[in-house]
């Protein structure tokens, strides 16, 4: 089983208008709400890939049930554990340019914190456990870091979708995956990139710092896969980039869900690339139709 947790999903409150008066009554073309968040993303490509995966979290008030209704009506397994806060509202404004207001989320106490541990007792053996998105206010910036001791003591699997020093201090725990992008691995070492090979020494050292899989995405000019045996690169899918969001979110959910069921990371890296690239070219996140039309782009090239 995948689990994917969302500690701080929200509810979109998109609102569509051909333009925003400021000081003035606006009035929307459209309006709906969407359950989103990192890990939500990840679990609907990974029901794409027909991937068993439950969703973990916190959920709270009205909002809370109306984001659990779209799952189930999704047909997304999940789990979450029941807060007294109200899960949170991010509003979401697309005029002639798109503007985003996202709420910090509700606070958890400590009870509703040893529920949701309790749910990692569930882990055995072979089980992937896929971290991402941000914290709600209140739990501690290392919450993720601090489970990584009871799911490697299952015998599972873990991936921490995040950047900067939370990323280095899960290294040593030895992530399934990770998945910087170019800039974001310079930034991790304070240094610029002349060439690809300089790049890759630095992609490199994750490996050797616990990583046991390494992808370095580059958008439209695709992305290295670094194992502890080889070095593998993909050019991206050629089409129109019309949605940046929940790319990456997709990118991780191929590479898990493929390698959950094969344990072949060139593989894992093949389909991990095309779900990146059908989300990228959808303006929400791709279905199982528009990864397979991207699927036979992906050529992988083993390079050392």
């Amino acid at each position: 089983m995948i689990y994917t947790v969302t500690v701080n999903p929200a509810l979109d409150y998109v609102l569509q208008l051909k333009k925003i008066t400021r000081g003035q009554v606006n009035r929307t073309d459209n309006c709906s709400f969407l359950a989103g968040g990192k890990g939500i993303n990840v679990s609907q490509i990974l029901n794409q890939l027909d991937v068993d995966n439950t969703a973990w979290g916190f959920v709270g008030g009205f909002t809370g049930k109306e984001l659990v209704r779209q799952l189930n009506q999704r047909q997304i397994s999940n789990d979450f554990v029941a807060i007294s806060d109200s899960t949170r509202v991010n509003v979401k404004i697309h005029a002639e340019k798109e503007t985003e207001i996202n709420a910090a989320g509700p606070q958890i106490t400590n009870q509703e914190v040893a529920a949701f541990k309790d749910r990692l007792h569930d882990l055995k053996k072979g089980d992937i456990v896929v971290m991402s998105g941000s914290l709600t206010p209140g739990l501690p910036i290392d919450f993720y870091k601090q489970l990584l001791p009871t799911v490697k003591a299952a015998g599972a699997e873990f991936v921490v979708d995040t950047t900067g020093q939370a990323l280095m201090d899960t290294l040593s725990y030895g992530p399934l995956v990770i998945k910087p992008n170019h800039h974001e691995l310079a930034d991790l070492f304070n240094v610029s990139f002349d060439s690809a090979n300089v790049m890759l020494e630095y992609a490199q050292k994750l490996l050797s710092k616990g990583a046991q899989n390494v992808m370095v995405s580059m958008a439209g000019a695709g992305g290295y896969l670094l194992t502890p045996q080889h070095v593998y690169y993909a050019k991206g899918a050629i089409g129109t980039a019309v949605n940046s969001v929940g790319a990456g979110d997709s990118m991780i959910a191929g590479f898990v869900g493929t390698y959950f069921k094969t344990g072949d990371p060139a593989e894992s890296f093949r389909v991990g690339m095309a779900c990146g690239g059908a989300t990228a070219f959808t303006k929400d996140i791709a279905v199982k139709s528009q990864i397979d039309t991207v699927l036979p782009q992906i050529k992988v090239e083993q390079i050392s």
